[in-house]
């Protein structure tokens, strides 16, 4: 298995994060000019880019689920509130929180800001809706009528007009006039239900009510009577709620679009501008109405088929709500399983108005089953979620492109290929026993493989001829499928045949793997074996047995006869298919592996498992050379680019990491950094020799290199040099003061380094204000380790100076020393002299011998000290060499002294 000389292996990879939750449903809010969404999830808010739906910042909540969300008109701020009741305000400059207050007794389930961005609505369950003034954060109005929780809030779109409507469950909507502060009119009929929706004309004259029981209600807001009841019900609709109401504005692109098609001949020559509104239900569908003052509104448009997911259409709980986008961006729906789903309006061959869905955003996937790239180039990714569709992802646009449903229970798995004729073709297991043949250019089923009693956990296409498939079931049995008589011009799927069928195992079939003739097939059971079956006749010919738990994937060597396999028992195994024996096995994961395929032309291979770890392996050196922690729950998918060998992953976690090898950008990268490296190495050395120390100083931070900037600060200290390194400090930032700080809490831990790091110390606080060291992060640990090693430096040295001074007293006595000036000398022993003149009678003979002795260690302790304390120190000198010559004499004088003191 030697690794031939044209491959490289890989030694590193990069993670790009491809998807991930930024959406559970509920309260969101979109930009003024639809360039980015909030997004309630759960109790964080996500800023996510509306174009790839990319997180562009997450802003974090207070423990509890996000309720309301809007946006001031001029996109400065971000109001948010939380079942804990708490009003936040966020700047979306720094996307930090400027004000909270707490205002409702309940939950705020609706907000609302007024077109001054002054005023902030907001809407509670504790059935009283309140006005905030947005600067000061105190509450203007408190307005109280309601019976029941507050569903929906809207200001009057004229600014001169300060009037607030409100509508609640109990069937009610209620006109506020923030002017008098009173109530001035109740909107309500009898035969009502729970308003879900409220939504006033541009010109400001009309007043539409959504209501839960199908039923849109026009109002005139000149005389507060009603003008017309729409009933959007319909004979074959049971599912009748209307959820939101919307205007479309004039001079939008779905207004410009409708007045280009037939459906608009009709009302021309009709003086009366009409009001064009939409309405979108648990039906799925979207509704267009066109409504005449003293006329009946007409329905001119009704989607046939949204594009939203059959299973929540079924259940009746399609769109959620919808929102005409800005800049001819088109319209906005949301659905109930987390979905945002942009249509653009168009005009069809036939002249009708329609509207095609051209982006689909995914907040959510419960979790990540199975992946498989597609296409030629691999620009898109089936990935198999715990739902009925199969979800086809666009990786650049990095939005779902489109949804294969036909499926009654969850897929479980996928497969890929190229056909011989050059159709990109998907193969789909499910829990409904059936697989599916898909083709991906028309998006439809082509084949249906019907015969298994259980679940579909595996299947894979052929490599070489590429014109069958095979699949393994729960039922322990496996399949080979023909689709050679799959046309490519019949719209309606056809049943496919299987060609062999052998029960295999004992327990579930996990995993299926082919060689690259098409020879052999390898499964991966729950028994703890691994099988291989000669194929087209399915034929036993070897089985692999070693593992102590389940297998969970197997994959052929690309170029040795060999099968890798992955376990629940931690381990990867590679087996030779001569006879069967156990080759390597390769050990690393704390948990069961799910997933392991080869890379490099079979010298590497890639694994995952339970720990939400990815690891890259090389076989020749049973060495794993890199560890991935960028999943926080279990790893259950692994899709490998047959081309460019990138891999995608996925889990519990419902994120899909893309990983791309920057083996060859992080050698460039290193080269660069390596080079630049020696460049400023060679700056600093210039830098010294100049005895520019404040570059020098610069560059060493900038390296890294904490020896050379302690030989820098120590020659500073020595020549006590302030203003160079003052200069250096003022020119760095709070995280290179972080790392001085670091250098100085480790210098100051010895002795011999401690007065260079007392010296920096007290420069950095003589020039910051404590304001500013406060907020360096991680500056109370810093100070924890600085303050008790100072303390000691200080006791330590305190104690030397106070020896000093009765060493130098006893000395002077005895004359072995003399001072150079006597009236220095008198002035600075007369303090001393006049307190040990009553002890110098009963001074111990072996005082001296202590002295001697005491006075060598001194002189060791000074050692490390600087030559400015050495100085405060020993103010005294010695005598010079001019006056050692009567040094015996002095020798025998003390001995003498010391004789007669005894």
């Amino acid at each position: 298995m030697a690794a031939p000389p044209t491959v490289t292996l890989k030694k590193n990879y990069r993670c790009s994060r491809f998807l991930q939750k930024f959406y559970s449903g509920g309260a969101y809010a979109v930009s003024s000019d639809g360039s980015f969404i909030a997004c309630a999830c759960n109790d964080e808010i996500k800023i996510v880019e509306t174009s790839n739906s990319a997180v562009r910042e997450i802003l974090e909540g207070d423990g509890e689920e996000v309720t309301a969300l809007t946006f001031s008109p001029n996109d400065r701020f971000l109001f948010s509130a939380s079942h804990s009741r708490l009003i936040r305000v966020w700047d979306l400059s720094s996307f930090k929180c400027i004000r909270s207050w707490k205002g409702h007794d309940g939950p705020v389930t609706s907000m609302s800001c007024h077109s001054s961005g002054g005023l902030l609505a907001t809407a509670g369950a504790d059935t009283t809706v309140r006005v905030w003034d947005v600067d000061g954060g105190f509450c203007t109005h408190l307005f109280k009528g309601h019976t029941g929780v507050v569903t929906c809030i809207a200001f009057h779109p004229d600014p001169k007009r300060l009037l607030l409507f409100s509508g609640s469950d109990d069937e009610s909507v209620l006109v506020w006039s923030l002017e008098s502060k009173k109530r001035i009119a109740a909107l309500k009929e009898s035969d009502t239900s729970r308003v879900s929706s409220l939504a006033i004309s541009e010109d400001g004259r009309s007043l539409l009510m959504a209501e839960r029981g199908g039923v849109v209600t026009i109002w005139d807001l000149q005389k507060y009577n009603r003008q017309q009841t729409v009933t959007i019900k319909e004979k074959d609709n049971p599912f009748e709620t209307v959820n939101t109401v919307c205007i479309i504005p004039d001079g939008s692109l779905i207004l410009t679009c409708l007045s280009q098609c037939k459906s608009q001949n009709k009302e021309k020559g009709v003086a009366i501008q009409p009001i064009y509104f939409l309405t979108v239900g648990e039906d799925g569908l979207v509704r267009i109405w066109s409504f005449f003052f003293k006329s009946s509104a007409v329905c001119i448009y009704k989607q046939k088929s949204s594009g939203a997911m059959p299973g929540c259409v079924k259940s009746g709980v399609g769109f959620l709500s919808a929102l005409v986008l800005p800049q001819n961006q088109g319209l906005l729906c949301v659905t109930s399983d987390e979905q945002f789903l942009f249509y653009r309006p168009e005009k069809s061959s036939d002249g009708a108005f329609q509207l095609s869905l051209y982006r689909r955003l995914i907040g959510y996937n419960e979790q990540i089953l199975d992946m498989a790239f597609l296409g030629d180039e691999e620009q898109y990714l089936g990935v198999a979620t715990n739902s009925e569709q199969l979800q086809v992802y666009d990786l650049e646009s990095m939005s779902c492109s489109y949804v294969l449903s036909g499926h009654a229970a969850v897929v479980l798995c996928l497969d890929s290929c190229k056909s011989n004729s050059g159709r990109t073709l998907i193969v789909t297991g499910s829990r409904d026993h059936h697989v599916r043949l898909w083709d991906a250019q028309r998006r439809c089923c082509v084949g249906i493989g019907k015969g298994h009693m259980g679940d579909v956990g595996a299947v894979v296409f052929s490599n070489k001829w590429k014109n069958f498939f095979v699949s393994g079931s729960s039922d322990r049995t496996i399949k080979v499928w023909s689709f050679d008589g799959v046309s490519e011009d019949v719209d309606q799927d056809v049943t496919l045949k299987s060609k062999a069928v052998v029960a295999a195992h004992d327990k579930d079939i996990n995993c299926l793997a082919i060689s690259p003739i098409d020879s052999l097939v390898c499964s991966g059971s729950e028994d703890r074996t691994a099988c291989i079956w000669r194929l087209p006749e399915l034929i036993s010919v070897m089985v692999l047995k070693g593992h102590k738990r389940g297998i969970f994937s197997v994959e052929f060597s690309p170029v040795d006869q060999c099968v890798l396999t992955s376990s629940g028992d931690r381990t990867i195994k590679i087996w030779a298919i001569s006879d069967g024996s156990c080759l390597k096995t390769f050990e690393g994961h704390t948990a069961g592996v799910s997933r392991a395929f080869f890379l490099s032309r079979g010298t590497q291979f890639v694994s995952c498992g339970f720990d939400g770890l990815v690891k890259l392996w090389t076989i020749k050196s049973n060495e794993c050379i890199a560890t991935y922690d960028q999943h926080d729950e279990r790893i259950w998918a692994l899709a490998i680019g047959r081309k460019s060998e990138m891999f995608a992953t996925g889990g519990e976690d419902a994120v899909i990491n893309l990983w791309f090898d920057s083996t060859a950008a992080d050698k460039e990268e290193n080269f660069r950094m390596e080079e630049e490296a020696i460049l400023r190495g060679q700056e600093l050395e210039n830098a010294i020799s100049d005895a520019d120390y404040a570059k020098a100083i610069q560059l060493a931070f900038e390296l890294r290199r904490p020896h050379k900037l302690f030989e820098l600060l120590s020659q500073l200290c020595r020549r006590d040099a302030v203003d160079p390194l003052e200069k250096s400090l003022r020119n760095i930032g709070k995280d290179e003061l972080r790392v001085l700080l670091e250098y100085v809490r480790e210098w100051n831990t010895k002795p011999k380094l401690c007065h260079v790091a007392n010296f920096v110390l007290f420069r950095v606080f003589k020039l910051f204000p404590p304001t500013e060291v406060i907020e360096i992060k991680g500056i109370s640990e810093l100070l924890e380790g600085l303050i008790p090693y100072s303390q000691r430096h200080f006791s330590r040295i305190d104690r030397l100076v106070r020896s000093s001074y009765l060493l130098d007293y006893i000395l002077n006595e005895m004359s072995v020393i003399e001072p150079e000036n006597v009236s220095l000398q008198f002035s600075e022993t007369s303090v001393l002299s006049s307190e040990f003149v009553a002890l110098e009678k009963h001074i111990p003979s072996e005082l001296c011998k202590q002295a001697n002795d005491h006075h060598e260690v001194i002189n060791e302790e000074f050692k490390a000290i600087s030559p400015d304390v050495e100085e405060r120190v020993f103010p005294k000198k010695r005598k010079t060499n001019k006056s050692n010559k009567g040094f015996s004499a002095k020798k025998l004088k003390s001995a003498s002294t010391i004789a007669s003191i005894s």
